[in-house]
């Protein structure tokens, strides 16, 4: 009964607006897939679902002449006329008569082949394309599958009823209908019209155009690692063609070409190429990639299928259906991706102007989240599947439930149920009707141990208020620290309100008193300074007392420069150690004092104690910025052709210790430079000169990011110096300091016979330091990254030479990408 509800159902969807529809099937009755039917010598078209039903778009009864054109099936061509609307028009699908051919094409043998034809007329025949209108549908589900019942003895949410009894089900099924101008090689707007997100009927769906942009005349698709398109100049550097067989349609001859990648780990993909023979346009795609190839490990696969519809009038051969099917695992639990693309309705000739394209890349019309079913069934090109349809119905039924008050009350009961080692881990309390909740940290998570403190605790607990309507939230919250060997309980507070998600307006009033380390950039991870100092006696972390209340605003004040402001008193006092415990003690030296400037000194204090008055003004500059627009507010999208600069002016005025006022002027530079095949440069460059602050505080000094404990703990190594000490090259003068490293992406490794089946990444880098009255500090570095087991790639080993006027020391850092999460 309840599956003739949804045949009943769905048809009344199709049947309910003026369209073409019926079914594409196969002799046999199989239904065929992803058939693009169109109207002849227009760009009205639309595709087949995976059940083989379609509906097209009709504006009045009449004659109509379809082409009907599906991979492994002849073209056909059917003239029908629909006296009404809608008209249901059926169409079995013949097998394609291919000529069968074995003609093998090497790297070094593309001369007077059809893909040499293709390689040679790629920009050709991109330019028929280059620029365009169209009209865009996107449908896209995810369905997850093996999920645990328990993970590390804790049960596992069935994600408010979208999981059945073995762990699996659609947990995300969305829509859009969209209007694109794209123009060559990357500019693009798109008009959400209208959007659909099964069981949220306030959400707005993430699908869009550019996400789903995959153009094979370009010479790399972008992903991780860039990945080198089968039609490439350096196509036949990275593949080897073979050419099974051919075939016909409107008359024109298409051949069938095998793609198999030279390597098995460069970034390439292998399956089918089809090219038109006389010109070498692309047909269709059938292209597979693997995860590890574009390094996204965890990407077991991306498959993407692309079919080409032919305009006769223009003589034009355009994109109108792609599907991109992928999945992913961890822990035994696979979620798997399907995304159907279609395009429709091109405009070749739109006229742009060079005000066409900006900075806005997305606009999402604020209604676009309330159209009817009455709309999407006249916009929707591909008829929802049964079990789309039956999504749709369920996801609905459970939002009016998860959404009711008594649900969210009885919800939050479990949640907030207060456990034996909440204490120590943590516990978050929430109240969903108001839409609020209180975290607090626990304090295991937040032990360590310093030698001025010893063991120290530093829990906290944060109330946050977000308003959905309005798009605001307000936080309020307290981090209290508490040292054994000092005895000493601290506490600061902080309350920040966000104004808004289009230009995060955000104010914030912190105060209290904390212990804080002289560098504020905090290199020296809690973690790490624990570990090496009860076993190793290398107490690295220097710290002082700093009581304080600070008032900061941000805003982004036009798109792409954010501003900061910040007003500051604070009271600063000199610690010292309390400390010698030591998990070895008798086995290394004493620790070394808390004064960086005077390690064996126990007595002196690194500053004296005082308090000033401390403002600052900055400005970040992210030139090109692009951004999406949606009306619950404003998304950055970086712009790799262009590098972040940060410009900033503290200044330190009315010190009870009058030499302790400064002025203190700094800039960086951060550029990310993707070199496709070759892999990815990033560069980090920061100056700065200090003003009238001759004998200032240590605690203002500018220092920098050193590091001693052969331990790394990001990504990439642009804002720190491997074998620097810590607080060797504190400077209350001038300064300039640079990063360049190099991560090859496995250009190089995956050429070496057997590396090349671990998939590693060697990474090249060169840091510098200069400072007035030292010779320069450098360091260069090679090592490899990508490291780990199967699927979790979260180490990097790096070999560091460090120089200051000749060779001062070599050695190992090991990187370890997850110790920043646990600060």
């Amino acid at each position: 009964m309840r599956k003739c509800l949804l045949l009943i159902l769905m048809m009344l969807c199709i049947c309910a607006n003026a369209q073409i529809k019926g079914t594409v099937t196969a002799a046999d009755g199989e239904p065929v897939a992803f058939a693009n039917i169109a109207v002849k010598g227009t760009y009205n078209s639309t595709a087949s679902n995976e059940d083989g039903t379609y509906s097209l778009a009709a504006e009045k009864p009449g004659e109509y002449t379809l082409m009907i054109r599906s991979l492994g099936y002849t073209t056909e061509v059917a003239k029908i006329t629909a006296d009404s609307l809608p008209y249901t028009f059926n169409i079995i699908m013949k097998p394609a008569a291919y000529s069968r051919t074995q003609t093998a094409v090497t790297a070094n043998n593309t001369e007077n082949t059809v893909v040499d034809k293709a390689i040679t007329n790629r920009s050709r025949n991109a330019a028929k394309t280059a620029a365009y209108e169209a009209d865009f549908y996107s449908r896209g589900s995810y369905t997850i599958k093996n999920v645990p019942r328990k993970l590390l003895g804790k049960r596992l949410s069935d994600l408010q009823g979208r999981l059945d009894t073995t762990g699996s089900g659609i947990i995300y099924l969305s829509e859009t209908v969209s209007r694109i101008k794209y123009q060559r090689p990357d500019k693009m707007h798109e008009r959400v019209l209208a959007s659909k997100i099964s069981g949220d009927d306030k959400g707005y769906s993430y699908n869009s155009a550019s996400a789903a942009e995959f153009d094979f005349y370009q010479k790399y698709l972008s992903f991780d690692v860039s990945a080198v398109s089968p039609i490439s100049e350096e196509a036949p550097d990275y593949y080897r063609f073979e050419t099974e067989s051919t075939f016909y349609d409107n008359n024109q001859k298409i051949y069938k070409v095998k793609v198999t990648p030279l390597e098995s780990n460069t970034a390439a993909f292998h399956g089918y190429i089809y090219l038109l023979e006389e010109t070498g346009e692309l047909y269709a795609v059938e292209l597979n990639i693997e995860g590890r190839r574009v390094g996204q490990p965890l990407l077991e696969n991306l498959t993407i299928k692309q079919l080409y519809g032919y305009n006769g009038t223009e003589g034009i051969w355009t994109k109108n259906v792609q599907s991109l099917n992928f999945a992913f695992s961890v822990f035994g639990v696979k979620v798997e991706g399907d995304f159907l693309h279609v395009y429709s309705n091109y405009n070749l000739n739109p006229g742009f102007t060079n005000k066409t394209f900006g900075n806005e890349i997305m606009f999402v019309e604020e209604d676009a989240n309330k159209k009817t079913g009455d709309y999407w069934g006249r916009k929707r090109p591909i008829p929802l599947t049964e079990e789309e349809l039956a999504d749709y119905i369920e996801k609905d039924s459970i939002e009016n439930i998860i959404t009711s008050v008594p649900y969210l009350r009885a919800s939050d009961s479990i949640r907030n149920r207060y456990k034996l080692l909440s204490p120590a881990l943590g516990h978050t309390y929430y109240n969903s009707i108001d839409s609020w909740q209180i975290k607090y940290s626990g304090v295991l998570l937040s032990l360590g141990f310093n030698t001025v403190q010893a063991y120290a605790l530093s829990p906290s607990f944060y109330y946050t208020f977000t308003d959905d309507e309005d798009n605001t939230s307000t936080t309020v919250g307290t981090d209290l620290n508490y040292g054994f060997a000092e005895e000493r309980f601290r506490a600061t507070g902080t309350i920040s309100h966000k104004f808004n998600n289009f230009n995060k307006r955000t104010l914030t009033l912190k105060g209290g008193s904390s212990i804080q380390q002289f560098n504020p950039e905090r290199p020296i991870n809690r973690i790490v300074n624990s570990i090496s100092t009860l076993f190793f006696k290398d107490n690295y972390m220097k710290l002082y007392d700093n009581t304080f209340i600070n008032l900061s605003y941000e805003e982004e004040v036009v798109n792409g420069i954010m501003l900061y402001g910040s007003f500051e008193y604070t009271r600063r006092k000199p610690l010292f150690n309390n400390t010698n415990f030591s998990t070895l003690k008798d086995l290394y030296d004493p620790y070394t004092s808390n004064n960086p400037l005077l390690p064996y000194d126990y007595e002196t204090p690194a500053f004296l104690k005082h308090d000033m008055l401390r403002a600052s003004v900055a400005a970040q500059f992210s030139f090109g910025q692009k951004y999406r627009i949606r009306p619950s507010g404003k998304e950055d999208v970086p712009n790799p052709l262009y590098p972040v600069v940060y410009v900033k002016f503290e200044k330190g005025f009315g010190a009870s210790i009058n030499d302790y006022n400064f002025n203190h002027l700094s800039a960086k530079v951060n550029y990310i430079l993707n070199i496709g095949q070759y892999g990815e440069t990033g560069t980090a460059v920061r100056a700065g000169k200090f003003f009238d602050s001759d004998n200032i505080a240590f605690t203002d000094y500018r220092h920098f990011n050193g590091n001693r404990t052969h331990v790394g703990r990001s990504e990439r190594y642009l804002n720190v110096f491997n074998f620097l000490p810590y607080y060797t090259h504190s400077t209350n003068d001038s300064y300039v300091e640079g990063h360049a490293e190099h991560n090859f992406k496995g250009f190089i490794t995956n050429k070496i016979p057997f590396i090349n089946k671990l998939n590693y990444h060697l990474v090249g880098g060169y840091h510098i330091l200069s400072v007035p009255g030292r010779n320069p500090y450098m360091e260069y570095t090679v090592g490899l990254d990508n490291l780990g087991w199967g699927k979790v790639r979260f180490l990097r080993i790096d070999y560091i030479r460090a120089y200051e006027n000749g060779f001062i020391g070599d050695g190992v850092v090991v990187g370890l990408s997850f110790l920043d999460i646990l600060e």
